[in-house]
């Protein structure tokens, strides 16, 4: 029962971070944030209301929330991001993701704003991510929680998250046959 629950909450695995991030893997990390506003749009298209606001799992959040979540958690990341590349080393704010899942707007609000949001979120993003020199790359941040995060383990990270995401997603249309 324990492995169950334990796939229902991270249903890709954990993200684990890497020492060195070939090109390679840095460029399939880049095309899976790309995509990922479509993706996501893809894995709640004709959900009603009624399915939106039903939990991926027992005690996690509905699926509305998930999308919310996705658009506030990626905003917050794209501002790390620029953080990151624009100052040394900063010391950037960590957010309590699971009070903003409790907000009005990720609790009652159509996903349709989010969105759209992480569609153009998304290509902001890619292209700066696509602008990279190798020194970008190992431009870091500092999270107060986690410690020193190059950029190359932040785009993996949110590719994970993303990906992390839409299988919540698709796993609970497949498990109820939606």
């Amino acid at each position: 029962m324990q492995e169950h629950a334990e796939h229902s909450r991270y249903p890709i695995g954990t993200y684990e971070r890497r020492e060195v991030v070939a090109p390679a893997e840095r460029e399939a990390w880049i095309e899976d944030i790309a995509a990922l506003p479509e993706r996501l749009r893809e894995a709640v298209r004709g959900l009603t209301p009624e399915r939106l606001d039903t939990p991926y799992r027992p005690g996690g959040w509905t699926v509305r929330q998930v999308v919310h979540h996705v658009a506030d958690s990626h905003m917050n990341s794209f501002v790390r991001l620029k953080l990151a590349l624009t100052e040394d080393a900063p010391t950037i704010k960590p957010y309590r993701e699971d009070l903003w899942a409790e907000l009005d707007d990720a609790r009652a609000m159509d996903v349709e704003p989010s969105l759209q949001l992480l569609t153009a979120l998304h290509a902001r993003w890619t292209t700066l991510l696509r602008g990279f020199g190798e020194d970008a790359w190992a431009r870091t941040f500092l999270h107060p929680e986690s410690g020193a995060t190059d950029l190359a383990n932040h785009a993996g990270l949110y590719a994970w998250h993303g990906n992390h995401h839409v299988a919540h997603i698709t796993n609970l249309r497949r498990a109820r046959n939606w």
